[in-house]
């Protein structure tokens, strides 16, 4: 994939507390995988790389607010998202709590973000960006290319990853700048997400080469 920052926009996924901060309701599950693939220190430096050499950025945040406890059907992942109050914020209009709660975004992250440039799309409300406004944002601004990272590897991300190939776009994903979860019973997600990377993908690269490419 050619990427050229007239069309070409990286997006991350839930770079928020609660999936990659020590402290959030998620440590348990992802630490592991988040601190080998040094997922925080890498998604830092496409931040970095993106806003000195002018890339547009995209956020696919998650949020829950106290409405979705109605819900009367949830997956496994759903289920327990809403028992740890994971994303949790107080309201779609209030901010109570919100500043340094676990749906914040990481602290380090928070200067590419709130730079009054970074998109940030209406929250999905499940795995993938059907339920948001994240393809509009992305049509309106000419982006056909995307450079796409973030948490949880086959959950979100890959939702994401495989809807915005349905929609037309090339979607090059950052093996490094992603971590999953594991579970005693249900197996390595990073390790599933990879593999799936590889069949429906344009490129899976790492950091290094993301960056390389980008000059």
């Amino acid at each position: 994939m050619e990427i050229d920052k007239s069309d070409t926009a990286i997006v991350f996924i839930d770079p928020q507390n609660d999936v990659l901060s020590e402290e959030g309701a998620n440590w348990d599950v992802v630490g592991a995988s988040v601190t080998e693939n040094k997922t925080v220190h890498n998604m830092e430096r496409i931040f970095q790389a993106a806003k000195s050499r002018e890339y547009e950025v995209f956020i696919s945040p998650h949020y829950f607010y106290p409405t979705d406890s109605g819900w009367r059907m949830n997956g496994p992942l759903e289920t327990s998202e809403l028992e740890t109050h994971t994303f949790a914020r107080t309201g779609q209009l209030d901010l109570t709590g919100f500043r340094n709660s676990g749906a914040d975004w990481l602290d380090r992250f928070k200067p590419y973000i709130e730079d009054g440039k970074t998109v940030v799309a209406s929250p999905h409300k499940v795995f993938g960006p059907e339920s948001n406004d994240l393809v509009l944002q992305l049509r309106k601004r000419g982006i056909q290319k995307i450079i796409l990272g973030g948490m949880l590897a086959n959950m979100c991300v890959e939702s994401h990853m495989r809807h915005l190939v349905e929609e037309g776009f090339e979607v090059t994903v950052v093996r490094d700048a992603t971590a999953g979860p594991r579970h005693p019973e249900w197996g390595d997600g990073y390790q599933a997400a990879i593999i799936n990377y590889r069949f429906f993908a344009h490129e899976l690269l790492s950091t290094d080469e993301v960056l390389d490419r980008m000059r």
